[in-house]
């Protein structure tokens, strides 16, 4: 029985990559077949759990109800999708979100259920971290828009230069990944070699001190919450 679970969460989860828009996309008719059939497993194993369950228990169990409000939202999507497909009206199928929740909700996914509480117990105690982080992000943000943007300066493609705020605080996040490095800062250092200073500054402050320390607070909560989950017996 859980074998026949998992094979079936992971062949509705694996649909996204034959369904509209697809890598490699399969016939509407196949992809609805095979969904059908997956959420007809799910709602099998849903009866079956009721049957060796306690009216009352079965009903306040939260996993349960949300695995029939998937298999609901997911029925009516396929449904008004194939509805608007005649009719050759263009649309997405948006219940694709909610498979996941046969992954985390069925009785087999214990551990996966305890993994996901973890996280969720774990984000409000890096809320505080991240907030900093963004707080720094917006102030090199506000100091490169006073730095550049009456410079004049332009890209390599001759666009406008960190004259736009918002696109200012896209580049500088990029640059904390350094994917965008350095080609981001080299209008500011063609103009004068001191405004790598201010790159520097920024990389040191955002990319190894507060992804670390974002790191070390994610890692040391998770760990927590997870011994405690694993501790507490939560199912």
């Amino acid at each position: 029985m859980r074998t026949a679970t998992y094979f079936f969460i992971f062949l509705d989860l694996s649909l996204a990559v034959f369904e509209e828009p697809a890598v490699y996309p399969l016939p509407f008719l196949v992809t609805s077949v095979l969904e059908v059939l997956c959420l007809l497993v799910f709602f099998m194993r849903l009866t079956h759990f009721a049957k060796v369950t306690h009216r009352s228990v079965f009903w306040k169990d939260t996993k349960n109800i949300c695995i029939m409000v998937a298999i609901l939202l997911s029925l009516t999507d396929l449904a008004t999708y194939g509805v608007l497909r005649i009719y050759d009206v263009r649309s997405i199928r948006w219940s694709r979100i909610v498979r996941p929740i046969f992954l985390i909700n069925f009785a087999e996914s214990r551990q996966i259920r305890r993994a996901f509480r973890s996280i969720r117990n774990t984000l409000p105690e890096i809320t505080y971290v991240f907030l900093l982080f963004m707080f720094s992000l917006l102030m090199f943000s506000l100091m490169a828009l006073k730095l550049f943007g009456e410079r004049n300066l332009q890209t390599a493609e001759g666009l406008p230069y960190f004259r736009n705020y918002l696109e200012i605080v896209f580049d500088l996040y990029v640059l904390v990944t350094t994917a965008n490095s350095p080609d981001v800062m080299m209008p500011a250092f063609d103009f004068s070699s001191w405004y790598a200073l201010f790159f520097i500054a920024f990389v040191i402050v955002n990319t190894y001190i507060f992804m670390s320390l974002f790191l070390a607070v994610v890692y040391n909560n998770y760990k927590k919450h997870l011994k405690v989950g694993f501790g507490g017996g939560i199912v």
